[in-house]
């Protein structure tokens, strides 16, 4: 059966099993450096890095203040797995982050309670 003759569903399943596969060649530490990039992205966005040309920007503090939080998280617990190499990278990308978001703040955090500390301890 040619290409041009499977059924949507058999397509599916092919395509699923190319997905599988693929993700199954990529190794642990491009999954979570790659992770940890989408969450700076998102954050930086939410942070009020990026700016819209309608409004000015799109900062929600609320909103970066959890993805701060949880790439604090993984950064931390990945750190030792991954290698100083990688995480030296993630933790500045971090840091710069934490900086940014107590830069926006109109009021700061009390010591030890801005997004992340609890694993980063004070950034400052």
């Amino acid at each position: 059966m040619d290409e041009s003759q499977k059924t949507p569903a058999a397509a599916d399943a092919t395509a699923g099993d190319q997905e599988l596969r693929d993700i199954a060649d990529v190794a642990a530490v491009e999954v979570i450096t790659s992770s940890c990039v989408h969450l700076m992205s998102a954050t930086a966005v939410k942070v009020g890095l990026a700016d819209d040309e309608e409004t000015g920007g799109y900062q929600d503090l609320d909103e970066a203040r959890k993805l701060i939080t949880a790439l604090a998280g993984l950064v931390t617990a990945a750190a030792p797995e991954i290698g100083s190499v990688h995480a030296r990278s993630l933790r500045d990308g971090l840091r710069s982050l934490q900086l940014a978001f107590a830069e926006a703040l109109p009021f700061p955090d009390p010591p030890g309670q801005a997004p992340g500390e609890k694993w980063t301890g004070r950034v400052s």
